[in-house]
């Protein structure tokens, strides 16, 4: 995710190993799902996936990141039509992940220690938040906000005040996992990308613990692949990074960083929705 940070990673290679492998070695005990391909949907090759929400009617909220280019966005899934979009308020922030809740989009920065909130349909900037650390990746439960702040901490925020009202530790087999990325809250479970990684850890919120693992490497290699023939390749921080639940179909929508898809996905035990989900939307 920090690509700022990818040269201290390989040059601390001796100590950066076992943080992203932990949840690799614990694999043969824990559940690997493999996504099944429903649909694909075009996807802004500009676009450096922070944050991804399904809204209903078609429509995703995405957030954005690096200097200068962040922001949150509302757009039409089929076509990849931006409906409207608004730049991260501060000129000089990272921008990172989004979620909506009780009609607001909130939206972190990773290193300013500043949260937004907007009118989820005009993007209109309705207030401000501080907090402690950096901001990676956020989803709600319906009451409070969930963030990530690429440690091992999923962290429950009041969406009023954005006081921390818990902390979950999330570990596979005992072992922490680390850089806990972009957030998606689907069915009591917190699905987190890990930032260099093509795996997707299922947590159960109450007690951090890891129920499965959700393998995207095709993903990532067709993405990888489309990118190539089209002449634009993929680079080294353009990972896996998004995860949207779409109740009506009770699928997943999964996309990356600069990918030029967004994938449509049916994983075993997702359930359809209808109506009110309780996250502060109508579904339609």
């Amino acid at each position: 995710m920090r690509f700022r940070l990818f040269l201290s990673v390989l040059c601390l290679t001796s100590l950066a190993a076992p943080t992203a492998a932990a949840p690799m070695t614990t694999l043969a005990r824990t559940p690997v799902l493999t996504p099944l391909v429903t649909a694909r949907f075009p996807h802004d090759r500009s676009a450096f996936t922070e944050g991804l929400q399904y809204l209903g009617g078609g429509v995703v909220l995405e957030s954005t990141g690096l200097v200068g280019e962040s922001g949150v966005r509302r757009t039409e899934l089929k076509t990849g039509r931006v409906q409207t979009s608004v730049s991260t308020p501060l000129a000089q922030a990272f921008g990172e992940g989004a979620t909506v809740l009780g009609g607001i989009a909130y939206h972190l920065t990773w290193q300013d220690g500043v949260a937004f909130a907007f009118d989820a349909v005009t993007l209109r900037e309705m207030g401000r938040y501080r907090y402690t650390g950096e901001g990676w990746g956020l989803t709600n439960d319906g009451k409070q906000l969930i963030m990530s702040n690429g440690s091992a901490a999923l962290v429950w925020r009041d969406p009023k005040t954005f006081a921390v009202r818990r902390t979950v530790t999330v570990t596979d087999q005992g072992q922490p996992v680390r850089n806990l990325n972009e957030l998606e809250y689907v069915q009591g479970s917190v699905y987190a990308n890990v930032w260099l990684t093509d795996r997707i850890a299922k947590i159960d919120p109450a007690t951090g613990k890891v129920t499965a693992w959700i393998d995207v490497s095709s993903l990532t290699r067709e993405a990888s692949t489309t990118a190539t023939r089209a002449g634009r390749p993929l680079t080294f921080d353009d990972v896996p990074n998004g995860i949207a639940f779409v109740p009506e179909r009770g699928t997943l929508l999964l996309t990356g960083k600069r990918w030029p898809n967004i994938f449509e996905v049916k994983l075993p035990g997702l359930k359809i929705e209808t109506g009110v989900t309780g996250r502060g939307q109508v579904r339609r």
